[in-house]
């Protein structure tokens, strides 16, 4: 039986970033993944934002590791040659209606920390995106773009030349306490050719996004529910492309999302959405897909030269929503010691700004491992 000081169920942009970390410290770290690679749920579904740190309450996991993670990110993008594009962003208000919520969010993004916010006008939003109709913005400079794919592997090729041993699929089928370890059951593999194995670790540590409810299940931990948020996006290529030139988001009014934004992509193209829609199931990511016209009546409010014509459905993403339908409020991360079993640390709930986020909280769950291992 293979024996290991961590293991780390969920091979998306949170686990690898977190199986870099804690094998700076540590030998015989794991990592599995069920998919066939890795970050191929929400980690690499989504627009790619490095964000600042605007939308999340004060003293929050969300604004904390975001406001962190945003530094960290940049730094490891540079360092490991990620593609991204520091490139700054406007949160536009296209009245003077929702001006005072513009202002409301000026100020709770300062109060987590985020530098160098300022608003600004029509005519200076027109500087910065000449195609964008606007009453006021906030200019955002931290915001920035990363190749989510990229930066997934990048985490992992790390951990990997630091010793850590990277396992796709590899489906968790039984999480067992015994004394001071747990034992991880995997089934490794595919169909006939599919093993059976068993890992012995000293703390196991669930990241495994739209699943993490279901691995703390096996541990009798029924605490959580994920409620699948689907988020779809089409793409303007061609001429139309040059309407967007960095990231452009208009004023949130809910907490189910963000709204429909415009990101200008590393490739040249701009995606619209994500939309934000509960679905019936984790892996719902095409079954009564929105129609285009949505998109368009979306985008016109501060792109009126935008055409139906112009769009092309793209992909979605699937966000794993601690809030059920019936409930308000964005929701925070979870980041705890199972209280039965304190080998065990759960990530739960782990959506945007997980992406940006990611070193900030590996940096949080590397110690609390320590505390799991002193």
């Amino acid at each position: 039986m293979d024996q290991a000081n961590i293991l780390i169920i969920g091979g998306g942009v949170i686990g690898c970033a977190i199986a870099r970390a804690v094998s700076q410290r540590w030998q015989d770290v794991f990592l599995v993944e069920q998919f066939p690679k890795l970050g191929m749920a929400t980690s690499t579904r989504n627009s790619g934002v490095i964000h600042a740190g605007l939308y999340y309450p004060n003293d929050s996991l969300k604004a904390r590791h975001c406001v962190l993670g945003n530094r960290l990110t940049y730094e490891f993008c540079i360092q490991h040659n990620v593609p991204h594009r520091h490139c700054g962003k406007l949160v536009v208000a296209a009245d003077a209606h929702e001006e005072e919520a513009l202002i409301a969010l000026k100020k709770r993004a300062e109060g987590n920390g985020v530098e160098g916010l300022r608003l600004i006008g029509p005519e200076q939003i027109r500087k910065k995106e000449p195609h964008i109709i606007g009453h006021a913005a906030i200019d955002v400079p931290s915001t920035g773009i990363v190749s989510a794919e990229e930066l997934v592997h990048a985490y992992a090729r790390v951990a990997v030349s630091q010793g850590a041993n990277i396992v796709v699929r590899a489906r968790v089928i039984s999480l067992e306490p015994a004394g001071q370890v747990i034992r991880v059951g995997l089934r490794i593999g595919e169909g006939e050719d599919a093993q059976d194995e068993t890992i012995e670790a000293r703390c196991v540590i669930n990241s495994a996004g739209l699943y993490a409810d279901e691995v703390a299940a096996l541990l009798g931990n029924s605490s959580y529910r994920i409620y699948p948020v689907r988020g779809e996006y089409c793409e303007i290529r061609g001429p139309k492309a040059s309407l967007i030139n960095n990231l452009v988001y208009p004023v949130p009014h809910s907490g189910l999302s963000l709204g429909v934004h415009f990101t200008k992509t590393l490739w040249g193209t701009f995606l619209v959405g994500p939309t934000a829609t509960y679905v019936d199931g984790k892996d719902n990511y095409e079954r009564g897909r929105l129609a285009i016209s949505y998109f368009a009546q979306s985008a016109k409010t501060l792109l009126p030269e935008i055409e139906e014509r112009d769009f092309q459905l793209g992909y979605s993403g699937i966000r794993p929503k601690l809030v059920a339908p019936d409930e308000q409020g964005m929701g925070d991360f979870v980041i705890t010691r199972d209280p039965q079993v304190p080998q065990a640390i759960h990530l739960v709930g782990m959506e945007s700004p997980g992406l940006t986020a990611a070193p900030s909280i590996a940096a949080q769950v590397t110690e609390m491992a320590a505390e799991v291992l002193s």
